[in-house]
């Protein structure tokens, strides 16, 4: 939940702004550590420029231990379009 708060947050902050990649790799990072986010680092986040502004994607893959020999293994997948 914190890495969607993150996300969903850097996409209310910059919506409409033209802000650069810089901007949004710097408001990530600094989120991350407000967070105490410690499954993905800010550098996992892919920032990519699209048609409009940029798309901010936090995927990864994480494996929780359960009871003796059985993990769970999650997989997220959360994209946003920060528009210019």
């Amino acid at each position: 939940m914190k890495i969607v708060g993150v996300v969903d947050g850097v996409r209310d902050e910059f919506a409409g702004t033209g802000a650069s990649r810089a901007q949004i790799r710097s408001s990530i990072s600094r989120r991350f550590d407000i967070e105490s986010v410690g499954v993905i680092t800010a550098k996992d986040v892919k920032v990519a420029k699209v048609d409009g502004g940029h798309e901010v994607a936090a995927t990864y893959s994480h494996k929780a231990p359960f009871i003796a020999n059985i993990s769970f293994v999650v997989d997220f997948d959360k994209r946003v379009l920060v528009r210019r």
